[in-house]
């Protein structure tokens, strides 16, 4: 029975033991692998982001002078033009052919202004008529001043008919200028094209050296004055237009530094804000929001070699500087989170994760500037979690 007992006992203690060692392992702290970086000292470059596209300075639209038939256009895209060069030619419009209704009009409206021509040379003829009879009147009277048979009042009121004779006779020309230029007029109408205007054909030649940007018009086509044929320009003379974000653009100076990246080269290119334009516009985004933007144009600072194999209307992204500091204590943003109403991060320090507040001053989407609350070489725990709480054991979890 003793032994028994003693059996028992020894059972009941290792069950106590094995459950103390279950609570006292329930209740040890726990640590949590994290990942690591440090505080360090660099240069920090805030930037406005933007897509930009490349577009020629200088470029000139040749255009159709008159309306006819253009020939066909034989210069291709990318083939280089000499000023007063013969680019287009134009064969001018000849007259529409007259329907039956119209050539009837034509023909009447014709005859109509026969009829006003011969009405205004009758007037005519009356008003010399009149004159004459004004002059020979004048003459008695004259000659009766010379007798003492009349008064002076009589010669000049016969004068002054002669005058008013002769106005008439003037406006009575002029009447029949015009109704004649009615009839050259309404003849014109139905008179055929001359033959040296049937196969005339009109040049028009480039105002400038440079390359064709553009062909508008390639076959044969009928075209009215003004039409658009040709764009020509000087590759060499790109700029970058990018559309700021209004918020954005009041940011951005002349003068400003930029950076051209993602354009097809190894290297980014450098450029600098030429200007910001005044006046918006609304542009609808992808996701259907209409924005209020401004275009802001940048020059090339770098030589013409570095970026000769960019063209009209190439995508480009664009970097305009806003603000940079060749040496900053910076973190990563991805170890900052808001503590209240204030910046924070946990600081690694003998193996517990420290809860710091921290001032910051200018940050990007990767990078935060430090003013206060850490030292350099401070590591920091990167994207904390939710779980993790102040003086908590951590350990950096391998790479």
């Amino acid at each position: 029975m003793a032994f028994l007992r003693v059996l028992t006992n020894r059972r009941v203690l290792i069950f106590a033991a094995v459950i103390a060692g279950l609570v006292a392992m329930a209740l040890w702290p726990k640590t949590t692998a994290v990942d690591v970086m440090a505080a360090g000292r660099g240069p920090l470059v805030v930037t406005v982001d933007e897509e930009g596209r490349t577009r020629v300075r200088d470029r000139f639209v040749v255009a159709a002078p008159v309306a006819g038939r253009v020939l066909r256009i034989e210069l291709d895209p990318g083939d280089a033009v000499k000023r007063g060069m013969v680019v287009a030619r134009i064969q001018p419009e000849q007259p529409p052919l007259l329907d039956a209704r119209s050539r009837a009009e034509a023909e009447a409206a014709i005859d109509s202004a026969r009829a006003a021509v011969g009405r205004a040379r009758a007037e005519e003829q009356r008003a010399r008529a009149a004159l004459d009879q004004a002059q020979r009147q004048l003459a008695r009277e004259q000659e009766l001043k010379a007798n003492d048979l009349t008064t002076a009042r009589e010669v000049e009121s016969r004068l002054a008919d002669v005058r008013a004779a002769e106005e008439a006779v003037n406006a009575d020309g002029f009447a029949v200028r015009a109704a004649g230029s009615e009839l050259a007029r309404a003849q014109a109408r139905l008179a055929p094209a001359p033959a040296s205007e049937s196969g005339r054909v009109v040049s028009v030649a480039s105002p400038v050296d440079g390359l064709v940007l553009k062909r508008v018009r390639e076959s044969e086509t009928v075209v009215p004055a003004g039409e658009p044929l040709l764009e020509i320009g000087n590759p060499q003379q790109l700029e970058i237009v990018a559309d700021l974000l209004s918020t954005d653009a009041v940011r951005v100076k002349p003068g400003t530094r930029a950076m051209i990246e993602q354009w097809g080269g190894n290297q980014s290119l450098e450029g600098r804000v030429k200007r910001v334009e005044p006046s918006g516009f609304t542009k609808i985004s992808a996701l259907g929001v209409e924005e209020q933007r401004v275009n802001v144009i940048l020059d090339f600072t770098d030589p013409v070699q570095a970026w000769a194999a960019l063209g009209d209307g190439y995508r480009v992204e664009v970097r305009i500087v806003e603000w940079e500091n060749p040496s900053v204590l910076k973190v990563p943003t991805s170890a900052l989170f808001r503590s209240g109403d204030k910046w924070a991060t946990y600081q690694v320090d003998a193996g517990r994760a420290h809860l710091t507040p921290v001032a910051i001053g200018h940050q990007t989407g990767q990078e935060a500037e430090v003013l206060s609350g850490l030292a350099e070489g401070a590591r920091l725990v990167v994207h904390p979690s939710d779980t993790l709480v102040d003086g908590a054991r951590v350990v950096e979890r391998a790479p």
